[in-house]
Parts: structure tokens; sequence; C-alpha cells
């Protein structure tokens, strides 16, 4: 049976989306000079972690695109090079755009959202002698020679494995780290690379060497510094002084403890005009759920949405208590976090999210505090998919509630139940466990978190609690009147976000694999999980039929009754909730991953709707985004690109500077030995 190629695929009609920011945007803002610039050389380090293949493609892409840029800004000559000198159709060239555009958009050639690989829909054939004989590659050399590049290719679970053990003994954490694998005569030599110019220390572990190297993305780390030094001169106190420095310490060393001490003076810059973070944040795309994808972005505040949403905040002390969960499960005391609403003027990583709720520590998290970001711009985008049966702007309006909410009092809910370094614990230990009303028997450990305790199911299991407060929640009319939604127009909000969360679990089956029984998407995973919630509800509060479309292709029929949200699907979310609540605090990972996984288990029946979501899927949006220019005068221009192929082709071929793409090239050319290409 051959591969659908349909599903690793941008068609030609993928809409495309831009990030707009120009009200939030004030060129004379001293804190944009530097920051944008710092952001983007390091940008380049997420494509050595989507694939060993990822930044060969980006030099040549970028070159090719740079070249034909240089010859024509509106990519004309070279569309009419396709079509006469290589006899293209507008089809192919289109195509061949698309491939281009989806590869600099998802940061490599796997999609960020699903985990997918990317291919031209274009024929092999036709794309390879088109490059080939191509004035850059010409120019430049040919090298078109999936699969992370966390670990090396050689690495197995039970390597990890040892690798976590290592790790936990010696308090190492792995946010910003690769591991390597290489025989050193009968030994097993293990590099632990951290993300910095900087060989550390070489030590011997159950029988194999374990080697800390501070060297990886040197070249990368030295540019991101000399420009983030630059923008020391350009900050608007010392929180923002003091997180530049321990920024530019921790891509020195590679040490974390210096990441975690600027993001602790982030934390306490409240409300900035111009918002940034930058780091190894997010740990979904790494098999084992420890080594994080860099990101960083850098955005305006926009006030009219920032009002709403500090509002939330001064409510959620006491929203925090109609969670389903006693208030010893809670954190002790809720640290009132800022909450504002950005449009991004440039985001790094695989993926724009549509909120952010980080530092991803727990340490910090737990005790002294977070931000909660809401991207407003990422939200605003969203009309232009359309969602049969919504009216987009009931979906835009629901979807800033649910943003608000999952962020805020889904992110930022719940306590770790921990023993702490000095054999104390922070709860009572006659504590109830909510499943058994037995008392507590299991906790975080010294130096466990919840994502090296939960491991590569941290990501769905988290992101489907995040969610779940947010339908749990929006059932609540003066939550609803927060955002500005009462009456007959809160009611149409309610239903439309658990309308479209809820439809989208099903639209979610797209991203499972049924050859490896895998989740290519934590979100994906996450939103299954609450649609089975919902079915299994029964009553018929969710439905889901086989039925025959217009066009006499199979087709599913979805419908949730509005009437039994509150009856139905809000005790049972909330139900549901409650047991993710408790597996969580008590880091019980064995009945919590088996609770979890049952419960977003795909059946024989769900891969039969699978095959008909494929046959009629929609492409994702691709979101183009702008670049900050500097002007002679000392201010910051913002270019802005058409929402098209060419619009995202030429916002990335301006973005990078060329010796920043000539540090990727070296990163790689010295790596590549370790990863099968």
């Amino acid at each position: 049976m051959g591969v659908d190629k349909k599903l690793y695929t941008y068609p030609s009609n993928t809409p495309v989306c831009a990030l707009n920011c120009e009200s939030a945007f004030d060129g004379e803002k001293r804190e944009l000079k530097n920051y944008g610039k710092g952001m983007s050389s390091l940008k380049l380090a997420y494509f050595f972690q989507t694939s060993p293949e990822s930044p060969a493609l980006f030099v040549i892409l970028y070159k090719f695109f740079k070249t034909e840029l240089a010859a024509d800004p509106s990519l004309e000559l070279t569309r009419r090079r396709a079509i006469d000198e290589f006899g293209w159709s507008e089809e192919d060239y289109r195509s061949f755009l698309a491939y281009a555009a989806a590869f600099f958009a998802n940061g490599g050639n796997y999609k960020s959202f699903g985990d997918t690989k990317i291919v031209p829909q274009l024929e092999e054939e036709k794309f390879h002698k088109f490059m080939k004989m191509s004035p850059a590659v010409k120019k430049y050399g040919n090298r078109l020679q999936g699969v992370t590049c966390y670990h090396s290719t050689n690495i197995t679970k039970a390597d990890t494995e040892v690798i976590d053990r290592y790790c936990k003994a010696n308090k190492v954490e792995g946010w910003n780290t690769r591991l390597l694998k290489e025989k050193k005569g009968d030994k097993t030599v293990y590099r632990i690379r951290f993300a910095s110019p900087k060989e550390l220390s070489r030590e011997e572990f159950e029988g194999s060497i374990v080697v800390l190297e501070r060297c990886d993305y040197g070249p990368l780390l030295r540019l991101t510094n000399e420009y983030l030094t630059a923008a020391l001169n350009y900050v608007a106190n010392d929180n923002q002084k003091n997180m530049l420095l321990n920024y530019i310490k921790h891509f020195e060393t590679g040490q974390i403890n210096y990441h975690k001490d600027g993001s602790r003076f982030w934390i306490k810059d409240v409300q900035p005009i111009v918002e940034t973070y930058i780091g190894f944040i997010e740990n979904y795309r790494d098999p084992v759920g420890v080594r994080s994808e860099f990101e960083g972005f850098v955005a305006a505040v926009n006030k009219e949405m920032s009002k709403k949403l500090q509002l939330l905040v001064g409510r959620a002390e006491d929203l925090l208590k109609r969670l389903p969960w006693e208030k010893e499960y809670e954190k002790d005391v809720f640290l009132k976090p800022d909450f504002t609403a950005l449009d991004i003027i440039g985001f790094g990583g695989s993926g724009v999210p549509a909120g952010i709720n980080i530092p991803n520590y727990d340490d910090i998290r737990q005790n002294e505090g977070f931000k909660n970001v809401s991207l407003s711009n990422v939200i605003a985008a969203l009309p232009k998919q359309k969602i049969n049966f919504l009216d987009p702007e009931d979906e835009l309006k629901s979807f800033e509630v649910q943003v608000g909410l999952h962020e805020l009092l889904g992110h930022g809910s719940g306590k770790l139940l921990q023993r702490n370094n000095d054999g104390t614990f922070n709860f009572n230990k006659d504590l109830k466990d909510m499943i058994t009303g037995e008392q507590v028997s299991s906790w975080y450990e010294p130096g466990e978190s919840w994502s090296t305790k939960f491991g590569a199911l941290s990501g769905a299991y988290e992101e489907c609690r995040a969610e779940a407060v947010g339908y749990f929640l929006c059932t609540y009319p003066d939550i609803l009147e927060i955002f500005g939604y009462e009456g007959e127009l809160a009611d149409t909000v309610k239903y439309v976000n658990w309308m479209s969360e809820i439809r989208a679990g099903l639209v979610a089956l797209e991203f499972y694999s049924p050859d490896v029984k895998k989740w290519g998407q934590a979100h994906c995973f996450a939103r299954f999980t609450l649609l089975r919630v919902c079915l299994e509800a029964g009553e018929g509060f969710v439905s889901i039929t086989e039925t025959v479309g217009e066009d006499g292709k199979p087709d599913l029929l979805f419908k949730l009754d509005k009437s039994k949200i509150d009856s139905v699907g809000k005790p049972a979310v909330g139900a549901f909730l409650r047991k993710l609540q408790a597996y969580k605090s008590t880091g019980d990972y064995v009945k919590g991953s088996e609770f979890f996984n049952s419960s977003g288990a795909v059946t024989d029946e769900h891969l039969k709707w699978r095959k008909i979501l494929i046959e009629r899927r929609q492409p994702r949006r691709l979101l183009v985004q702008c670049n900050t220019q500097l002007r002679e005068d000392g201010g910051v221009d913002l270019k802005v690109y058409p929402e098209s192929f060419e619009g995202i082709i030429q916002s990335y071929c301006e973005r990078y500077a060329p010796e920043a793409v000539q540090s990727l090239q070296d990163i790689w050319t010295r790596d590549r030995h370790m990863f099968d290409i």
C-alpha cells in the first residue's frame, strides 16, 4: 500500500495569515532596538532540533531565495524560469512555494503541529532538477543530501534512562541540552551537550563515561550575546537589565540557574511596554519529555485586551476555588501573575502559540510565580480559517475566553506535593488522597519535577488539564462577564467554545499515527481525550454519526446539545479534571499514565473516523511575521509582508544575517556524523 502523500504536503491553497502588530508597534520604543536582532541569531537553533537535515535544507532554501529575491523581489523571474525553461505548470510552481513557506514557518521539515514530515507536493525529480540548476546552488554548491536532534541516531530508550538517572543523581537539568553517544574502545561515552560556547567535566557512571560539554550552538550564541549586550543600553529598568545579564551568562555557560534567575527578574518586570522572553522552553518534541526546544519572542502590549485579562487576574484567587478539588491541592498562596495581551512582533520557534504560561520551571512557578501572555494577533488571525457552522466572530470571542482561562487558571492552578531538601513536606502528611480517600502515599522527591516524573506524557496530560479548566470555568456567567459577554451573547460564547474545542478533538485524529500507536502533537492527544470524556458522558450530549456528504463521499456529522453543557458536560469534565489533578499533585505516574492513556485510547471506530477526516482535511494556516529595521535616526521601522507564500519566504530571508546562517552551516557540518541523514 502506497504512502498517502496528502498527509505530508501543504497544498497550494493553504491559507496565509499575517500577524498584524501595527497598532501596538511604536518605532520609538527604545527596547525594540536590539531585542529582535538578539532573538534572530539564536532562532536558528530550532532548525537543529527539528531534524538532522533541517539546518542543511534551511541553508539551501535561504541561499536559493536570497539570490532569487535579489534579482527580483516579486519572484516573477523565478516563476517564469520554472514555467518556460523547466516546463512546470502554475500548480507546480505554487506547490514549490508552498513547500518553502511551510518549511520556514514550521522551523524545519516537520510540522510544528503534528510532527509529521513536510515534503513537496511537486514531483521529486522536478524539484531536484530545478534546484540543481538554480544560480544559488551553482554558486554555493549542492548538498541536498525524520527525527529530532535532541538525541544522536544511536540513542536508545535504555540510554535515556541511564542519563536520566545520572542527571537526577547529579542534579543536572536537561532543558538546554542534547544527548550524543559514541563508543571509545569497550566504553560507551555519553555527551550531554549544553547550549553554550564553552567541555566542563568527564566522569564514569554505571560503567559508561558521561561528558558534560558546554559547546552546543556556540557560534550562534556568541552572536546572540553580542546583540543582547547591546540591548543593555535600551533597558527600561533594573529588572530588564538583570534579566538580560542573566540570559547572557546562561548562554555563555549553559548553566540553567542563570536562566532561572533571568526568569525571576522577568516575572518581576510587570506590564512592560515591550515584552520579551528567550531560552530553551518547551519539551513537547523530546521523545522523553526532558530536553527543550528554543523559543523566543518580542512583542508589544495590546492595551485594550490586556484590561480584560487584568480583571481576570484580580478575580483569580476566588475563581480557583471553583475548580473541582480541595484547597489543599491548590497552591498555598496564589502569586498573582502579570497577564497581558501581546501583539507578536517577532516569534522564534517551530510554531506560534495563542497563549503562553511561563517559565516552565516548577520550583519557580510554585513558589515565586509566573507570567501569562495571550497573543492577541495570533488569535485575531483565526477567523481567516473558516470552521463549518461557526460564526467567525463568535469563534474569535470564545477563543479569547478559552486562552485566558487555559493559561491563567489552567496552567496556573494546582499544587505539587513535595518532600523538601530538609526532609519536611510542603503539605500536611494527614492529607487524604482525592481518589482513594486514604492518606496520601506518593509525592515529588527532591530533584524530581512534573516533566521528569511524567516524561513524554507530561505535555499532553498538562494541556488536557488546562483545556479542561477552560471548558469548566467558561460555564460561569460572571466569568464570561469579565470578558464583556452577558446574556444571550454569553450563552453563545459558551456554546461556541465547547463546540469548537470538542470538535477540535475529533479533527485531532489526523495527528494520530496508527502504525506506531502514537500522537504527533500533545494538544491533539489532549483534545481527543476530552472529546472521549464528553462522548462517554452519554445522554445525547455529544454525538458523531457516519454519513454521506453532498459529494457522495463518506462524511461525519458532529453534534453537541447546547442545552446539556451545564447538566451533562460540565459534571463529566469536572470529574475527569479532579482525577487529573489528583495524579499530578501526588506525582503518581503509574496510575496517572494508566488513567490518561485509557481515557484517550483510540479504537477501531475512531480509526474509521480518522480516514474520513483525512480525506476531508483542510490545510492548516501559515503565519507571516513582520520584521523590524533600524533607521539612521535611531528609530525602528516595521516592515510588513503580504499574506502569501512569497511574503513568508521574503520575511525569513530578510530576518537572518548571512553570518548567522554561516554559523548554522558550520555547526551542522561539525555534527552531521552523529546523525543518519
